[in-house]
């Protein structure tokens, strides 16, 4: 249950006093066999359509209005709110209440109710809140409900409101670039809806698979589940869709001269987060963020500011904006910072924010609970033990407990509320040794040290496990990786990385581990790579459009404005494959 108020007054409780005791009653509302008394300014107060209905739809000395379509129930919440400002809002009454509001124009209540539902989304009931704002015109619980739906479309699915919906609806959901899903799970959604009514829905087939973008499935997956299907393989209009997109036959452009990537069975859809990949150090420095769109594979430069340059920094999302911590000009000047600034994703403009009690750069840096820690590096004098979280709140940095090991170009992340930090280099050379903070108990403690010591390495919480790849020995690039398991503080071994690397980019989105630029052999690549905990396997992925080293990543979702952060859609596949042939 959840009870809202409005603001009340004095005057609010003396006419509620009056209509329990019936005293100067001038209206009877009727539904059904139940009567209720009210005064007619206290409705006209909170409702237009009582106003309407008593000053101008009938005449003024009528009394009682016969009210249908509604329970007594639902009369009789809707006239203590008009007297008392407050309504009991529950999982029970919420629908019911809605429509009611929404019927009478009590738009205090309507809002009350919409954010009631919009707290209350999940996969289960989504479908039925979006259909309900069809019934009624509230086009931001509507879009709400929408972009829930496209965002959890997977979960969705398996609910039973999914089944429920109309062709017309699922075709709107199917065709929209926003849903965040892989094909072919939108093509078994297809397959699952068509079977819960299979002779009111078959027909549709031709309808829904248009919508499905086949192209983007591998040809085995095509032949195995979608042309086996007797649905789709006895229909020719369907069949001539696979053998397109499985290039039986050529893909047809919708235009002329124009490359798959405009036609509806190739298009990506846009992804719900895309990665940043932010400073660093290069031939030329790195003034460039590149976005990285995982539908299409793809970087795009989408800000270039030479004031704003750094080098191995750290960064950061939180609260919708991307924070810079830290680092160099580079590495080679004695321009070391201990200032913070703050990207704003909808403005593009950077704020400079309160200094950290120390400088460092080659610094490691993280988000838990909502605050910003960082950790170690180096000062230009001496590699540093000591540790700082950032409140947004107050815009000021608090020193934590120091850490057990000095280390700079060490990496972190968070898993399971700790902090956990690995690696690095001190004055004696690289480390392999680890170990995580409590922000509860300010404490730091040691975990068991890594199989291979090393510095510049990248360390990402994936799959509940933290992991540890690559870096350098102090001679050499690596290519290792190894997994800490938390419940048996053990490390082990996982499949190396293609490419061996140090001081690189390290992120998790569309549940896989990318790596991104950093230092081979005395040179910066560009080359960008990712693991699948599911395959155990490293895969390679599109290359930054500028190679660099010391950079650092952070993915950034639920943007406003994210179609500004990714490949547009009408874009030459030519243009896509200049950048993937550079790796």
């Amino acid at each position: 249950m959840n009870n809202r108020e409005q603001p009340s007054n004095m005057s609010s409780s003396i006419y509620n006093e009056l209509r329990i005791e019936r005293t100067l009653c001038d209206a009877i509302l009727k539904v059904g066999d139940v009567e209720f008394p009210v005064h007619k300014i206290v409705l006209c107060n909170c409702s237009l359509y009582f106003w309407v209905d008593f000053t101008h739809l009938n005449p003024p000395d009528q009394k009682v209005f016969n009210i249908r379509g509604l329970s007594p129930d639902m009369m009789e919440l809707i006239i203590d709110f008009a007297y008392t400002g407050s309504v009991s809002v529950t999982e029970d009454n919420v629908r019911e209440l809605l429509l009611a509001a929404n019927r009478f124009n009590v738009m205090d209540l309507v809002k009350i109710c919409c954010d009631f539902l919009g707290e209350q989304l999940c996969p289960v009931n989504c479908v039925g809140i979006w259909q309900l704002t069809t019934i009624s015109f509230l086009p931001k619980l509507r879009a709400k409900a929408y972009q829930y739906i496209l965002n959890h479309f997977e979960q969705v699915v398996a609910e039973e409101e999914f089944l429920n919906l109309t062709v017309e609806e699922l075709t709107d959901i199917l065709d929209t670039d926003h849903l965040d899903v892989q094909e072919d799970t939108v093509y078994e959604a297809v397959i699952k809806w068509i079977a819960h009514a299979p002779a009111e829905r078959e027909q549709h087939i031709s309808t829904l698979l248009p919508k499905v973008r086949l192209r983007l499935m591998t040809v085995k997956y095509l032949r195995q589940n979608v042309l086996s299907n007797e649905l789709v393989s006895s229909n020719s209009e369907c069949r001539s869709m696979v053998d397109e997109a499985t290039g039986a036959i050529p893909i047809r452009s919708s235009r002329p001269g124009e490359s798959g990537f405009y036609h509806p069975l190739a298009r990506p859809r846009l992804p719900y987060s895309i990665l940043l990949a932010i400073g660093g150090s290069s031939n030329d420095r790195t003034h460039v963020i590149e976005a990285y769109d995982y539908r299409a594979d793809s970087w795009l430069s989408v800000r270039n500011d030479r004031q704003y340059h750094r080098a191995f920094h750290g960064a950061a999302f939180l609260n919708g904006y991307v924070y810079q911590i830290g680092g160099c000009c580079n590495e080679f000047s004695k321009e070391y910072y201990c200032t913070a600034r703050r990207f704003d994703l909808t403005t593009r403009t950077w704020d400079e924010l309160g200094a950290m009690h120390e400088v460092r750069y080659y610094v490691s840096v993280t988000v838990l609970n909502g605050c910003i820690y960082a950790m170690g590096g180096h000062d230009g004098k001496r590699h540093l033990n000591t540790a700082e979280r950032y409140q947004p709140e107050t815009n000021q940095w608090t020193l934590i407990a120091p850490m057990h090991e000095q280390r700079r170009e060490a990496s972190c992340t968070t898993l399971n509320n700790r902090i956990y930090i690995c690696g690095g280099w001190n004055r004696h050379g690289p480390l392999a040794t680890a170990e995580f903070y409590n922000a509860e108990t300010n404490q730091w403690t040691m975990i068991q040290s890594m199989n291979s010591p090393r510095s510049g390495l990248g360390v990402i919480a994936y799959a509940g496990q933290v992991f540890a790849v690559g870096g350098s020995d102090g001679t050499n690039d690596l290519r290792i990786a190894e997994v800490y398991n938390t419940d048996t503080d053990m490390w082990n071994d996982v499949k190396p990385m293609l490419t061996p690397r140090s001081n690189f980019g390290i992120e998790v989105i569309n549940n896989r581990i990318f790596v991104a630029g950093g230092e081979r052999s005395l040179s910066n690549t560009s080359c960008v790579e990712y693991y699948d905990v599911l395959t155990g396997v490293w895969s390679a992925a599109c290359p930054l459009r500028i190679p660099r080293r010391g950079l650092s990543c952070c993915v950034v979702s639920g943007l406003p404005n994210l179609a500004d952060y990714t490949v547009p859609r009408n874009v030459l596949a030519d243009e896509q494959d200049e950048s993937a042939a550079q790796c």
